[in-house]
C-alpha cells in the first residue's frame, strides 16, 4: 500500500537535486547516491532524508503525471480512446486501478485536488 498522501494545503518541499551517478558508480550495487562514503552519522542521516523526501515528491509528481496520461487516453472525444483495460495493460494496473487513475486524472484536469490516499497501486 502506499503511504496517505500529504494534505495539500502543506507546501511541496523542495526536493533535494537527484544527481545522475556516473555509469561506473551506477554498475557498484554497493554506490547510492554516495551514502556509503558519508561517515558522519549526522550528516549521513541529513542526506538520506532529502533523497527521501526528493525521491517521495518525485513519487507524487510522477503519479499525477500518469493520472493526466491516464484520463486524457481515456477521454472519450478521443476517437483512439483506450479502455481502462488497455490502460491497465499498458501501465501495469489493475483494471479497477486504471479507474481510480482515470477520475483522479480527470479530477487533477478539473483542477480539483486529491489524490488516491492510501489505495494500494496496480
Amino acid at each position: 500500500m502506499a503511504e496517505p498522501e500529504r494534505p495539500r494545503t502543506e507546501p511541496r518541499l523542495r526536493p533535494a537535486p537527484l544527481l545522475f551517478e556516473p555509469a561506473a558508480a551506477a554498475s557498484d550495487p554497493e554506490h547510492f547516491f554516495d551514502l556509503e562514503s558519508i561517515e558522519d552519522p549526522h550528516h549521513l542521516l541529513d542526506r538520506a532524508t532529502e533523497l527521501t523526501h526528493a525521491f517521495r515528491a518525485a513519487t507524487d509528481r510522477s503519479m499525477e503525471f500518469q493520472a493526466l496520461a491516464a484520463a486524457q487516453l481515456a477521454d472519450p472525444r478521443r476517437f483512439d480512446r483506450l479502455t481502462p483495460g488497455s490502460i491497465a495493460d499498458r501501465a501495469g494496473w489493475t483494471e479497477d486501478y486504471a479507474r481510480k487513475m482515470i477520475e483522479f486524472g480527470r479530477r487533477l484536469q478539473r483542477g480539483g485536488e486529491g489524490g488516491l490516499g492510501d489505495q494500494a497501486h496496480g
